[in-house]
């Protein structure tokens, strides 16, 4: 595949962005980084919604809301990260900790609503 010299330079621009940031550059990064066509339109998405200065929700709780679904979908490199984030954004101790149990009380329901179900219907449970 032809590698766009354009994308190859803004994937290198952000490389070191997240690198100087984050003080490493995440797996998914780097790996995906090896394909500037893909690289750069999932990192400027990444940009938009979680660390945009203007968005409709405040910057804090944006990155609460990040520690939340990586709990939820037990993200571990992502949560620490995004704990990270939450913190230098004014985040509490406390704050991270309820964002972390409201994302594991979601999973926690999800796969209690798939077994549940499951554990009804065997028993002839009836349910609406």
């Amino acid at each position: 595949m032809q590698e766009d010299p354009e994308l190859r330079e803004a994937t290198d621009r952000i490389i070191k962005a997240i690198e100087e940031a984050y003080g490493f550059v995440p797996v998914v990064n780097q790996v995906l980084s090896e394909r500037p066509d893909m690289f750069v339109p999932s990192a400027e998405f990444s940009q938009a919604v979680l660390d945009r200065k203007d968005g409709a929700i405040p910057r804090k709780e944006r990155f609460l809301c990040a520690v939340s679904a990586a709990a939820a979908v037990g993200g571990e490199y992502c949560l620490k990260v995004q704990i990270k984030h939450a913190k230098e954004a004014g985040a509490t101790k406390d704050e991270v900790l309820e964002s972390i149990m409201i994302g594991s009380y979601m999973s926690m329901t999800r796969s209690q609503s798939y077994a549940l179900r499951a554990y009804a219907d065997a028993f002839g449970i009836e349910y609406k």
